[in-house]
């Protein structure tokens, strides 16, 4: 049995990524939604044409973690795609967050997402892919949000090591990374909008239309995936800066 897998599937990108993976994905008999919230991925599953599994996990709980292992081991399925989409951002001064808002971050937008990772890749096989959301944040350091920034730096730089790794076995990896999106991870992030600058705002974008350029790239195996002129010149302009330091080093 051929399956997709995607995480964080019951709102935002996560469910972007189910409804437009079920229009266009080829050569999969079932798409896995995998998230805490049960009720929403059931609604989503009612309305695709690809049989849905709908598996209420907490990634960062390591015995249910384990669980879904086992799942997979008992059904043994290829997975053709995996969508690293759950995560978790909090916006505010390092000395001012709370040690449950720091630790969450990092126990689900890293250490999850690996576990996530490890767990699925005995499953895929040559053309599988792996989509892990990273951001726009991940290109500079970011005050008040130091540590999503920072979450997101490891993701973006695991997936292009991946990429490199699983490239002789025609396994694709893509950092997705985004600006800001209008999507219920910004009102969780932020609480107050009011404090979002000015630039954000106006490079908001769209959800779909990041799912759908995540997808394009991924088919056409890029390992980075930038939506939107304002985050593809900020990434050119960090990756020109790269490439000077490594000159002079």
């Amino acid at each position: 049995m051929n399956i997709a897998i995607i995480t964080g599937a019951s709102s935002g990108m996560g469910m972007e990524f189910a409804r437009q993976l079920d229009r266009n994905i080829g050569k999969t008999d079932e798409i896995w939604l995998l998230a805490r919230r049960r009720e929403p991925m059931e609604q989503l599953a009612g309305t695709m044409r690809t049989r849905a599994k709908t598996i209420v996990i907490d990634m960062t709980n390591e015995r249910e973690m384990a669980q879904f292992a086992e799942v997979l081991a008992i059904s043994n399925p290829k997975i053709t795609v995996l969508v690293n989409c759950a995560g978790v951002g909090s916006y505010g001064e390092f000395v001012k967050q709370s040690s449950a808002d720091i630790s969450g971050m990092i126990r689900l937008n890293i250490m999850a997402l690996t576990q996530m990772t490890e767990i699925c890749l005995p499953y895929m096989r040559r053309g599988s892919r792996i989509i892990q959301f990273s951001s726009g944040a991940a290109f500079v350091p970011q005050a008040a949000f130091a540590v999503y920034a920072a979450t997101k730096s490891y993701v973006y730089s695991l997936s292009r090591a991946l990429s490199k790794e699983l490239q002789a076995k025609g396994i694709s990896v893509t950092a997705v990374c985004p600006g800001p999106v209008n999507t219920p991870f910004l009102a969780h992030a932020y609480g107050d909008a009011s404090h979002m600058g000015r630039l954000k705002k106006l490079t908001m974008a769209k959800t779909e239309c990041v799912v759908a350029k995540a997808i394009a790239d991924c088919k056409m195996g890029k390992s980075v995936s930038v939506c939107g002129l304002p985050m593809k010149a900020l990434y050119l302009l960090t990756q020109g800066v790269q490439n000077v330091m490594q000159i002079l080093m």
